[in-house]
């Protein structure tokens, strides 16, 4: 069985985009595990050489690395990738040595949700050359935008626009798809 890690980049409690996340673990509950960056402190080379790989790291690591493939809800802040988001994923990265294991080959996908108008077009657009740097496949075959996030929410983080969880649903279907073509 296909076997996705489904991670949200912000660390806001009522965050959109760990509303998708929830949402599509609870659509695919077979498929899609939830990941987390909470708790991954700032990257420092000088904490990681005299404390090593924090715990939360070496988790989600190694969470990735056994999955078919990875699926990132990144929100878009000034236009870009969050920073929280690229820190994990700097994180992620350390030691050099380990970023075939959890990163060369894997197929990941990239959505997001936003109250804005255009999505998540631009940070989605600046994560290409950060999973290009890490030789990830990234699925290019569909694009999962939520646009003015803060009308299709109910107050307990539920979807609670139909089209959106129906795009939702075949987006994640693709992307399943994809994942198991790529095995």
């Amino acid at each position: 069985m296909t076997k996705i890690v489904a991670i949200s980049g912000s660390l806001r409690s009522g965050s959109f985009n760990t509303a998708l996340v929830n949402a599509a673990v609870s659509l695919f509950p077979d498929n899609i595990d939830k990941g987390s960056i909470e708790g991954i402190p700032l990257y420092n080379a000088d904490d990681e050489k005299s404390d090593g790989i924090p715990a939360g790291v070496t988790r989600l690591k190694d969470q990735i690395a056994a999955a078919d493939g990875l699926l990132i809800f990144t929100p878009e802040y000034n236009n870009s990738i969050p920073g929280v988001l690229k820190n994990a994923m700097d994180w992620l990265s350390r030691p050099p040595g380990d970023i075939p294991k959890v990163f060369h080959g894997r197929p990941v996908a990239l959505a997001g949700a936003t109250p804005g108008g255009w999505g998540t077009v631009l940070a989605q657009d600046a994560w290409l050359g950060v999973l290009r740097a890490l030789k990830t496949r990234p699925w290019n075959q569909g694009r999962l935008t939520v646009s003015k996030a803060h009308t299709l929410f109910d107050d307990d983080g539920k979807i609670s626009d139909p089209d959106t969880e129906d795009r939702l649903k075949q987006y994640l279907a693709g992307f399943i798809e994809f994942c198991e073509s790529a095995g």
